[in-house]
């Protein structure tokens, strides 16, 4: 066992740290997806109007958070565990996850999301 996991599972079992004593597990390769689609879809769009996107050009938006190490993160428009399937619900329609989030809902297909997902995991 690890350091870290031993501290982790002592926290658990002690009690210290409150509710977050264990940060949630990391999210879950994407297995499907095309990555350079998902990156060009960026384009398609329009996140970069809102979102700084490494690696995707014009994707320089002040709006909502920059998305670098968003493949990273424990949780997604602070709502939902970040794993595949959460992204693209989210992705798909942000309305329903969080009502009123600044993020619309913009008709992104299935296929879609699911490439927009695996390059955004790529971007850790």
């Amino acid at each position: 066992m690890t350091q870290r996991l031993a501290l982790g599972l002592a926290a658990l079992v002690l009690g210290v740290g409150g509710c977050s004593s264990v940060p949630p597990a990391p999210p879950p390769e994407v297995v499907e997806g095309d990555v350079e689609r998902g990156m060009r879809l960026i384009e398609y769009y329009g996140c970069g109007t809102c979102h700084t996107v490494p690696g995707v050009r014009g994707a320089d938006g002040l709006v909502g958070p920059p998305l670098a190490g968003i493949g990273d993160r424990s949780y997604l428009g602070g709502q939902l565990t970040n794993n595949a399937i959460n992204m693209q619900r989210w992705i798909r329609d942000p309305q329903a996850v969080a009502p009123g989030t600044a993020m619309p809902s913009l008709g992104v297909t299935e296929a879609d999301a699911q490439d927009l997902t695996a390059f955004l995991f790529t971007l850790k």
